[in-house]
């Protein structure tokens, strides 16, 4: 059942999501205990509240279902990149070709520009109908650098069931949360407890 995200309900970034954005995006649909479910990106407003508080569209860009359900695609192929690359087993064909297209959507060259005040600078142009395609290059781009980078082979799924988030391991913590390190000690426990005598 899937609920509306509350401060509360919302597990804190796992760790690694402050250094790779594309962690957090892949991580924006999180399984909880009890069969509930968040989605970060589950509606436009949501989606648009995301990006915006991370920089990578303003406050009014708008974003409609459209957009919203590309970037929900997206993610889905991110986990599924990132579930292959824990595993060790090939990635799907589908979910590279989704990654490279999203990296090919924004355009790579700053272009140059002339203020009256400060004379020329370089930027890239942002029209408000690329502002979704930039998003998509960004998230792709980023997720792309954390498969091929050195903290590739720190990633790891979060071992707490039901959780679904992805994290970079630091020693031995394998949890995205203090709550799921908890919550799968709890469960350790209960197991030893009640496994019946030999």
């Amino acid at each position: 059942m899937s609920e509306t995200p509350t401060a509360e309900s919302v597990p804190p970034p796992a760790p690694g999501a402050e250094e790779y954005l594309a962690l957090d995006f892949a991580n924006s649909a999180v399984a909880l205990p009890g069969g509930h479910f968040i989605d970060l990106l589950g509606t436009p407003d949501a989606t648009n509240r995301w990006l915006t508080e991370r920089g990578l569209a303003p406050a009014d860009a708008g974003v409609q279902e459209m957009c919203a359900a590309q970037l929900r695609s997206l993610r889905e192929h991110l986990r599924s990149l990132f579930a292959a690359r824990v595993a060790g087993l090939p990635a799907l064909p589908a979910a590279l070709s989704a990654v490279n297209d999203a990296l090919s959507k924004a355009p790579t060259a700053e272009l140059l520009y002339w203020d009256e005040r400060n004379g020329p600078y370089r930027a890239a142009p942002c029209p408000t109908n690329e502002i979704l395609d930039r998003a998509l290059a960004a998230l792709a781009a980023n997720a792309a650098d954390l498969l091929t980078g050195p903290d590739a082979d720190r990633l790891t799924g979060c071992g707490s069931a039901p959780c679904n988030r992805y994290l970079l391991r630091h020693g031995r913590r394998h949890w995205c949360s203090t709550r799921c390190g908890d919550r799968a000690r709890a469960a350790r426990a209960y197991a030893r407890r009640t496994r019946p005598e030999a």
